[in-house]
């Protein structure tokens, strides 16, 4: 469960690189995700919850201009993939190995670069415009973070 939760923060991150992060940033801040003694646990303090969920917002704001480059380009693929691997060792901590949600999220956000792209594009041809589908794709991601969050199993205190 851990592993596939894992895949699905690495989803989250395909579609937007920083909503991933953030939200892990928020379960951890909030004790829902115990990362104490790892080299995550930098996410779980009140700085990295900050700056994740202002650079979350920052991105769903700049994913609406039309200048901002494609998902698919090196910088953009590579951030997404980025992201999907540490959210997804974040949450492969919980299960015993970073490692597996590492890769996990880096799977998971290859996914969801080109499946959220292809997505998008047919929304955005549904529509006859860009911005709906962009904004349903906003909501996805962040509907989404926050059920993975949600189905984390708790960390049992000691």
């Amino acid at each position: 469960m851990v592993y596939l939760l894992a895949l699905l923060i690495g989803v989250v991150a395909g579609l937007r690189a920083l909503t991933a992060p953030a939200a892990i940033g928020w379960a951890a801040w909030l004790g829902w995700l115990d990362l104490s003694g790892t080299w995550l646990s930098f996410m779980s303090s009140i700085w990295a919850v900050v700056i994740l969920t202002a650079l979350a917002i920052i991105e769903l704001v700049t994913d609406q201009l039309p200048s901002t480059p494609s998902r698919k380009v090196p910088q953009q693929f590579g951030a997404r993939i980025l992201m999907g691997a540490v959210a997804g060792a974040a949450i492969g901590v919980g299960g015993g190995s970073w490692t597996a949600g590492l890769f996990a999220g880096i799977v998971g956000a290859i996914i969801g670069t080109y499946g959220g792209a292809a997505l998008r594009a047919k929304l955005a041809t549904s529509f006859g415009k860009d911005p709906p589908a962009a904004f349903i794709e906003d909501a996805i991601a962040i509907i989404g973070a926050w059920l993975v969050i949600a189905a984390l199993p708790m960390p049992v205190a000691t």
